[in-house]
């Protein structure tokens, strides 16, 4: 937990399978601890071939077997169906020109929002951005995507910067510029 902290979470994410990546493991995390998420992140990429939407697109139902077996992952099926689905809508968005980066990031007017949260009750389970950003998500077909998920996206992705004020990386990460 503290490596994910000090060197990746809030740090801006612009790559398509590492935003995808992103979702996929934020909504996988809904309910349960991010360390769990973060212990089988490994097992993910692997059995999700590095988050790569266009591959994970073409998973069928034997996939879902496979991956509702592998209790290297959270099993729950649907979670791993929406991360397929998912996927479907990333690569059919891609064949109409768009890209999922452009969208996320549209939320926060594609550059880091740095917030100055003095204590750890301050930091919000959602925003009016992940409200919109949910919405949006939904309408194009996207699944486990509430607005808290929205937002541990948007802080995951470094779209948001929630570092308090007194942690180095809020600064290293531009709060305060």
């Amino acid at each position: 937990m503290v490596t994910y902290h000090d060197e990746e979470w809030g740090v801006p994410v612009h790559d398509e399978n590492a935003l995808f990546e992103r979702l996929v493991l934020e909504g996988a995390q809904s309910g349960l601890s991010w360390a769990l998420i973060l212990s089988k992140r490994p097992a993910y990429r692997v059995l999700f071939r590095d988050f790569d939407p266009a591959v994970v697109a073409r998973f069928d139902d034997d996939d879902v077997e496979r991956l509702v077996l592998d209790a290297r992952i959270v099993r729950n099926r649907a979670k791993i169906v929406s991360a397929i689905s998912n996927a479907r809508v990333v690569v059919e968005m891609h064949g109409a020109g768009e890209s999922l980066e452009e969208l996320l990031w549209s939320f926060t007017g594609g550059k880091t929002h740095h917030n100055a949260w003095r204590s750890l009750d301050q930091l919000p389970s959602s925003s009016p951005a992940s409200e919109a950003m949910s919405a949006a998500l939904r309408k194009r077909g996207f699944r486990f995507v509430g607005p808290t998920t929205c937002y541990a996206t948007l802080q995951a992705a470094g779209m948001v910067n929630d570092h308090l004020v007194t942690c180095p990386r809020w600064r290293e990460l531009g709060g305060g510029s």
